[in-house]
C-alpha cells in the first residue's frame, strides 16, 4: 500500500519533528518536491486556479475545473498529496462527493472548510462563512462517507476573520467533535493569537504563514514550539515563479537580454522532466528508423 498523508503527520507527530508540506500548482512543481526528497506536498485552490486559468481564487473556478487541475498534478509527482476541497461545493452531498472523487483519483488528505461560495483566498477581505451547523453537518458527512478510514479529514474555519478568534475556536471544537482528523484556524492576527490556537486543541493543527498575509511569519522552529504541527506553504513556489517569469519577461521586453543565463539549464530541465526514461522506452521499444 502506498504511503498516506496520516501515515506522514502522524510520524512526524510522534517524532515530535515539525513537518514542512510545500505546495505545488502544476505537474512540474510537483515532480521537483518529489526529487528534492520532501515528504508529501499540497494542491491549493489559489495556486492551482492562479498557474492553470490565471484567476483570482476567488469562486471562479468549481469542482470539475480545479479536480482537473489535481489530477494533471498528481500525474506527475508519486508523493501522499493532501487537496484543498474547498467548501465541498454545495451542501453536504456535494461534499461527499468531492470527498469520494478525490479519494478515487489518490488522494489521502482533503480539507473542508467553513466559507460561503462563492469561497475567497483566506488572506483576502470579504469572506462570509456559513452557519456553523451546516459546517459542522459537512464535516460529519465527509468523515462519516469517506471511502478509506485512512483519509485524513483536516476542518479549515475562516471566522476570525469574519467574527473573532473566540468563534473561531468554538468552530473548530465542534469540527473535533464532528470527527475532523486536524484543525486549521485561518488568518490568526498575532502570535499571541497563533500562542492560542497552537495549545487549545488535541488533533493536529496546521498553520499557514504566508507572504503578505495576516498571520505572523515566524520560522519553522517557532511555530512548532507554539504547538503545531505543519506549515502548509501552498503559495510559495507559485509566487517565486510568477516573479520570475515576470523578471524574465521584462529582460526580453527591454532588450538587454541579461537574464538569458539565469534560468535552469537544459540538460537539467531534462532530468527534471524524466527525459532519459522516455528516451530509455523509444530506444527500447520504439521501430526502426
Amino acid at each position: 500500500m502506498p504511503t498516506s498523508f496520516r501515515q506522514v503527520i502522524n510520524k512526524a507527530v510522534k517524532e515530535k519533528r515539525f513537518l514542512v508540506v510545500p505546495g505545488a500548482h502544476d505537474a512540474l512543481s510537483a515532480r521537483l518536491i518529489q526529487q528534492i526528497g520532501f515528504e508529501t506536498y499540497f494542491i491549493g485552490g489559489f495556486p492551482a486556479v492562479g498557474a492553470r486559468y490565471g484567476v483570482p481564487d476567488i469562486g471562479l473556478k468549481g469542482f470539475g475545473e480545479i479536480s482537473a487541475a489535481v489530477r494533471d498534478i498528481m500525474a506527475a509527482c508519486d508523493l501522499p498529496v493532501f487537496v484543498d476541497g474547498d467548501d465541498g461545493y454545495g451542501d453536504v452531498k456535494n461534499v461527499v462527493h468531492t470527498v469520494q472523487t478525490y479519494e478515487r483519483m489518490g488522494v489521502s488528505a482533503i480539507l473542508i472548510e467553513d466559507q460561503q461560495w462563492p469561497k475567497r483566498c483566506g488572506h483576502m477581505v470579504g469572506k462570509k462563512v456559513v452557519p456553523i451547523e451546516l459546517a459542522e453537518a459537512k464535516i460529519r458527512a465527509a468523515c462519516a462517507e469517506r471511502l478509506n478510514r485512512e483519509t485524513w479529514i483536516l476542518a479549515r474555519t475562516d471566522a476570525r476573520a469574519v467574527y473573532d478568534l473566540d468563534e473561531a475556536m468554538r468552530r473548530a471544537e465542534r469540527y473535533i467533535r464532528a470527527g475532523a482528523d486536524g484543525i486549521f484556524i485561518e488568518a490568526p492576527r498575532s502570535i499571541d493569537e497563533l500562542k492560542r490556537i497552537g495549545s487549545a486543541f488535541d488533533v493536529p493543527q496546521i498553520c499557514n504563514p504566508l507572504i503578505g498575509g495576516h498571520t505572523p511569519i515566524l520560522s519553522m522552529e517557532e511555530l512548532g514550539a507554539l504547538g503545531f504541527n505543519a506549515a502548509v506553504l501552498g503559495l510559495d513556489t507559485l509566487m517565486h515563479a510568477a516573479k520570475a517569469v515576470e523578471a524574465v519577461l521584462l529582460d526580453m521586453k527591454s532588450g538587454r537580454f541579461a537574464h538569458r543565463n539565469d534560468g535552469m539549464d537544459f540538460e537539467h530541465y531534462k532530468q527534471v522532466v524524466g527525459y532519459d526514461k522516455w528516451e530509455g522506452i523509444d530506444t527500447r521499444f520504439g521501430a526502426p528508423s
